[in-house]
Parts: C-alpha cells; sequence; structure tokens
C-alpha cells in the first residue's frame, strides 16, 4: 500500500472516529430537548401576544356594541323630543340621523372587532395545541434521555467487563500452567537424582553402620558375642 493511500486511511477512520463523536445519542438528544424547548419558549410567547391582540379586540367589540346602543338611544330620545315640542322636528330629525350614523360606524367597528376576536380564537386555540405538543413530546424525550442514559451505563459496564475478559488468553494460560507443570516435574526429577547420587557415593562404612542400624545389634550383645570367641582359643 503507498504512503498515500495509508495516509487516506488513516484520515478516513479519524473522519469515522470524530463522526462516531458528534453523533452521540444522549447529547444529540440532550441537544433536541434544548431546541424544542426554546421552540415551546417562542410558542409561548406568541400565545401571549396572540392572547393580548384577543383581548383588545374583545375590549374594541364591547365599545363598539355599547357605542351603537348609546347612538340608537340618542336617536330615539331626539325624535321624542321631537314629538313633545320641546325641539324642532327638522332639527331632530338631522340630529337623528347623525346619531344613526354614528351608530352604523360602531356596528362596523363591532363587525371587524368581531371578525378579529374570531380570528384570534382560532390561533390562540393552534398554538395552544402546539403548546401542549411541545410540552408533551418534551415530556417524552426527557423520559426517554433517562432510559438512554441508564442503558448507557449498564451497556458502559458491560462494555468494561467484556473487555476485560476478552483479554484473558485461555489457551495462553493453560499454556502457562502446563510450562509450570513442566518446570515442577523437571526440579522434582531433578532432587531424586540427586538424592541417587548421594546414595552411591556413601563409604563402606557409611553401609555396615547402616545395615546394623537396621538390624538393631546393640553394642552390648557385641561386646558378649566377642567374649566367647575368645574363651573357644
Amino acid at each position: 500500500m503507498g504512503i498515500f493511500s495509508r495516509l487516506f486511511t488513516v484520515g478516513k477512520a479519524e473522519t469515522n472516529a470524530a463522526i462516531d463523536k458528534l453523533e452521540d445519542p444522549i447529547k444529540m438528544t440532550e441537544q433536541g430537548i434544548r431546541d424544542l424547548k426554546k421552540d415551546l419558549d417562542k410558542s409561548l410567547q406568541a400565545l401571549a401576544e396572540v392572547k393580548a391582540m384577543a383581548i383588545r379586540s374583545k375590549r374594541q367589540l364591547n365599545e363598539s356594541k355599547s357605542s351603537a346602543q348609546t347612538y340608537e338611544q340618542k336617536a330615539m330620545m331626539l325624535l321624542q323630543k321631537a314629538e313633545k315640542g320641546e325641539l324642532d322636528a327638522n332639527e331632530a330629525d338631522r340630529l337623528a340621523t347623525e346619531a344613526l350614523s354614528r351608530k352604523e360606524d360602531a356596528t362596523s367597528d363591532a363587525n371587524r372587532a368581531q371578525e378579529e376576536v374570531n380570528r384570534f380564537d382560532n390561533n390562540i386555540a393552534q398554538l395552544d395545541n402546539n403548546v401542549k405538543k411541545l410540552k408533551s413530546t418534551i415530556n417524552r424525550y426527557e423520559n426517554e434521555l433517562k432510559t438512554l442514559k441508564a442503558r448507557s451505563r449498564v451497556s458502559s459496564a458491560s462494555a468494561k467487563i467484556n473487555k476485560q475478559l476478552s483479554g484473558i488468553d485461555s489457551s495462553s494460560t493453560v499454556g502457562m500452567l502446563e510450562k509450570m507443570k513442566e518446570k515442577v516435574d523437571q526440579q522434582e526429577a531433578m532432587a531424586e537424582a540427586y538424592g541417587d547420587i548421594a546414595s552411591e557415593s556413601r563409604s563402606i562404612d557409611d553401609e555396615i553402620d547402616s545395615v546394623l542400624g537396621e538390624k538393631s545389634v546393640s553394642a552390648s550383645s557385641s561386646l558378649e558375642a566377642l567374649k566367647e570367641k575368645m574363651k573357644k582359643k
């Protein structure tokens, strides 16, 4: 393999190792949860803003409805004054017409406000649904992360144990025991050989003393035997 091929292989291996580190499932899950929480914060902020606009629209709706009713009542009161002779009929008609025109403007404002309220209510419902989904998703991911971390600790511990066990070469261990047994056998044989050599190197006196000792001949009995022999002469 050429030098460039070897460098390419090493570089590829380092790149794969870097990718493996980047693809740590725990870190990826934690980052995913952080991103979801950011999305949740944005959704909550948007929900609060839409609710605030809905509140203003409802307030405008109520004010416009109240204003329309007020202008209608004023127009009726003007006409009643004209009927009682308290106000010129033409003037009453003119003022009542203006009041009714204001009523129509207020009614138009109320209708627009009602449309805005309806639109905001729909937006609120959608945003609220999204917020609930995000909260549920975050809660599910956090629970899965706890399980993933627990599984990671167990698998890491198992990997360490398996690595230690895999490092134990049973064949080499048996070989070492056999060599030790052979060495002990050799040492025992050598001891026995030296014993045999020691026995062969004993003098004749050592052999006599050994035999006499085994026969249990006492010094007193040997002396008596010698005296008897002397008498016979």
